[in-house]
């Protein structure tokens, strides 16, 4: 019964990574693009934490950890660099 979950699944944020690549593309504002890039992290760690479940591993748990960390802290450096004008003050 898992496998197709995990196949909806993986199909559900595949779209959804084409849906925010597009946004990204088209965004009319820097905002628009910041979000994209912000939710496209988001779904590829949804990606990881699939893979995961598929693969029966704890490691992509671990990865997908780091990986929201890493997004959190470029997205704040970036929104700052665009508000500010400098990350570091």
């Amino acid at each position: 019964m898992i496998e197709p979950a995990l196949d909806f699944g993986f199909f559900a944020v595949s779209l959804a990574l084409l849906l925010n690549l597009w946004r990204l593309l088209r965004g009319p504002s820097v905002m628009d693009r910041v979000l994209a890039v912000d939710t496209m992290v988001i779904n590829a760690i949804a990606l990881i934490i699939l893979f995961g479940i598929e693969q029966r591993t704890t490691m992509f748990f671990e990865a997908a950890l780091l990986f929201a960390m890493f997004g959190f802290i470029s997205t704040v450096a970036y929104c700052r660099f665009i508000l500010r004008g400098d990350v570091i003050e």
